[in-house]
C-alpha cells in the first residue's frame, strides 16, 4: 500500500476534489489543515518549495494540484 499525505485548506476546491477522488478509489490518506497546522505548513513549504494547496506526496513523489490522470499513475490505480 502507498503512503498518501495531502497538505490542504478546509476552503480549497481543488483539496476537496483530491479528497473526494481518494475516497472513490479507496484511498487511504494522511491529511494535514494547513490553515491550522502551522508546523505543516512550514513543512509542506520547506518540502515542496509551494505556499499553494494541495500539495499531495505519494509516497516520495510529490504532486502540485489536482490532476487526477497524473494521481492515478502516481497510485497506480
Amino acid at each position: 500500500m502507498k503512503n498518501v499525505t495531502i497538505y490542504s485548506t478546509p476552503t480549497c476546491h481543488f483539496c476537496q476534489l483530491a479528497k473526494e477522488f481518494f475516497k472513490e478509489k479507496n484511498v487511504e490518506y494522511t491529511e494535514h489543515d494547513v490553515s491550522a497546522d502551522l508546523e505543516k505548513r512550514k513543512e509542506m513549504i520547506e518540502k515542496s518549495g509551494q505556499m499553494g494547496v494541495p500539495v499531495i506526496y505519494v509516497d516520495e513523489e510529490m504532486t502540485v494540484g489536482f490532476d487526477k490522470d497524473k494521481l492515478s499513475t502516481m497510485l497506480g490505480i
